[in-house]
């Protein structure tokens, strides 16, 4: 088990992890495939703890992908599946509640995902596609007093979201 003030570094080597499995599924898995938008590419966008005091702390963020951008939320200590992938289950994101369905690879583990946005047609930037996806997340993480640095670096938790 990692200690609190581990949990910045899990995340970030967790969330390179992530970024790099969809990069593979699209090198192996998804080219000649249409809806596949050229000027786009795999970016983890947002990711930051939100249930600390959860069993597994959970981080929860968007992935821009060529074909699709998906809310995500990732244990920040890797799990096994335990038969949740392809199961959807209602988890709260920020201030609303969505269905999250369970995905699992060898490199990442277990992790959920919730479609925003399938194919990205729609998006001929990059900057684009990252603007929706802080955007999303602006209006779905309520505005909250920001936590007392002092609890901030006892927790090991940095100010600088992902």
């Amino acid at each position: 088990m990692h200690a609190a003030h581990d949990w910045p570094a899990s995340l970030e080597l967790r969330v390179t992890a992530l970024e790099a499995l969809y990069r593979q599924v699209q090198r192996d898995r998804m080219q000649n495939v249409a809806l596949l938008n050229p000027v786009l590419k795999v970016e983890a966008i947002g990711f930051r703890l939100q249930h600390i005091e959860a069993p597994a702390p959970m981080a929860e963020g968007v992935l821009i992908t060529p074909w699709f951008m998906s809310l995500v939320r990732l244990p920040v200590i890797a799990q096994t599946h335990e038969h949740r992938v392809g199961h959807s289950q209602p988890h709260e994101f920020g201030c609303e509640c969505f269905d999250f369905i369970g995905a699992y690879d060898q490199a990442v583990g277990y992790h959920e995902t919730c479609a925003l946005f399938s194919p990205m047609e729609d998006f001929d930037t990059q900057q684009r596609a990252r603007d929706t996806a802080h955007e999303t997340l602006a209006i779905l993480r309520p505005a909250a007093e920001p936590m007392p640095a002092r609890r901030a670096f006892f927790l090991g938790l940095g100010t600088s979201p992902r």
